[in-house]
C-alpha cells in the first residue's frame, strides 16, 4: 500500500469527519453524512492496520473513529450507578481473575520475609551485617515505634496513601518487564524480614507484629494485587493463548490492569486510613490487630464472593462489555 497516496485521496474525508464529529448539533443531512463517514473511517483505520500499521496514522485514525462513535452514540457520562456496578461486578472480576498471580507472589514474599525473619531471630549477630548496634539500638527501642506516631494522623493517612500507591503503581507498571517487579518485591520483603527479625530477635516482637498487622495485611494484599496483575500482563505478551493475538492479549489485560489499579487507590485508602488512625491509637495491640484482621477479611471475601458471581454469570471487565477495537494494537 501505497500510505501517502492513501492518505492523499481520503484526507479530505477524515477532515470532514473530524468537522461533524466536533458540531454540537447536525441536521438531518450532517447526521447522514457522519454515519457514512465513520464507517468509512473505520474500514479505512482496519485496512491500514492489517496492510500498512504506521502507529501515527493509526492514532489518528482510531481518535477520528472514537469521536465519530461518541457523536453518534452519545459521550459515556458519570453515574452513581456505573460506579456502583464498578466495586460490585467490574473491580472485584477484575482481581478475582487474577488471583493465582497474587496469591503466588503474596507466598513468594510472605516465605522470603517470614523465613529471615526466623533466621535473623535465631541470628541476631547477623543484623550486624546491615545496621550498626547505634541503628539497631534506635530501631528496636524508639524508632520503629515512633514511625507510627510521629505525625498526626492526617498527615500519616495521607503520606502513607500517597507513598503505596505510588508503590503499587509501580509494581503494576513494571510487571510486564518482570525483572522489576522481582527487584521491587525482593526489596521490601527483605526490608520487612529485617525489620521483624530484629524486633523479635530483642524481644519486641508484641511491638512489631502489634504495629504493622492492623493496617499491613491489606496494604500488602493490595501491593500483591498489583504485583500480580502486572506480572500476569507480562505473561499475557509472553503467551496469549489460543484464538488472540499477542496485541489482543495484552489489550486485554492491559484494560484489566487500569481497572484494579483505580480499584486499589481505595483499597490503600482504607489501609491508610488504618495506618493513620488505629495504628498509634491508644488501644490494646490485640484489639488493633483484630481490626485489621477483620477489614483484611471483609475484602478477601469482597473479592471472592462478588468476583466469583460474576464470573459464573459471564461479566466483562472491558468497556460496553468488549475491548474497543481502536484500543487493540497490530498484531
Amino acid at each position: 500500500m501505497d500510505l501517502d497516496a492513501y492518505v492523499a485521496e481520503h484526507g479530505a474525508e477524515w477532515r470532514r469527519l473530524d468537522e461533524l464529529s466536533r458540531r454540537r448539533r447536525l441536521n438531518a443531512a450532517e447526521a447522514d453524512e457522519l454515519v457514512a463517514l465513520y464507517q468509512r473511517a473505520a474500514t479505512h483505520l482496519s485496512l491500514i492496520r492489517s496492510r500498512s500499521p504506521d502507529p501515527i496514522l493509526i492514532a489518528r485514525l482510531s481518535r477520528l473513529v472514537l469521536a465519530a462513535r461518541n457523536a453518534l452514540t452519545g459521550a459515556p457520562s458519570f453515574s452513581l450507578a456505573g460506579v456502583g456496578r464498578f466495586f460490585t461486578r467490574t473491580f472485584p472480576l477484575a482481581v478475582y481473575r487474577a488471583w493465582p498471580w497474587w496469591c503466588g507472589v503474596a507466598t513468594a514474599f510472605s516465605a522470603l520475609a517470614f523465613g529471615l525473619m526466623a533466621y535473623l531471630a535465631g541470628n541476631p549477630e547477623v543484623a550486624g551485617y546491615f545496621l550498626s548496634d547505634a541503628e539497631i539500638n534506635d530501631l528496636v527501642n524508639s524508632e520503629f515505634e515512633g514511625y507510627y506516631s510521629d505525625y498526626l494522623p492526617q498527615n500519616s493517612f495521607l503520606r502513607v496513601w500517597t507513598h503505596n500507591a505510588l508503590l503499587t503503581g509501580m509494581v503494576l507498571a513494571s510487571g510486564v518487564a518482570f525483572l522489576p517487579v522481582v527487584y521491587l518485591l525482593f526489596q521490601n520483603a527483605l526490608n520487612v524480614g529485617l525489620i521483624g527479625g530484629i524486633m523479635i530477635a530483642y524481644g519486641r516482637a508484641d511491638t512489631f507484629f502489634g504495629l504493622i498487622v492492623p493496617h499491613g495485611l491489606l496494604e500488602l494484599t493490595a501491593v500483591f494485587i498489583g504485583a500480580g496483575v502486572g506480572l500476569r500482563i507480562g505473561w499475557a505478551w509472553v503467551a496469549p493463548g489460543p484464538l488472540r493475538t499477542r496485541g489482543r492479549a495484552l489489550a486485554e489485560t492491559a484494560i484489566e490492569g487500569i481497572l484494579v489499579a483505580l480499584g486499589l487507590v481505595a483499597v490503600l485508602l482504607v489501609s491508610g486510613l488504618l495506618e493513620g488512625f488505629v495504628t498509634p491509637a491508644p488501644l490494646p495491640n490485640i484489639v488493633k490487630d483484630f481490626i485489621g484482621f477483620v477489614v483484611w477479611a471483609a475484602f478477601l471475601a469482597y473479592v471472592f464472593v462478588l468476583g466469583r458471581q460474576a464470573e459464573r454469570e459471564g461479566g466483562s471487565t472491558a468497556i460496553d462489555g468488549e475491548v474497543p477495537e481502536a484500543a487493540l494494537p497490530a498484531a
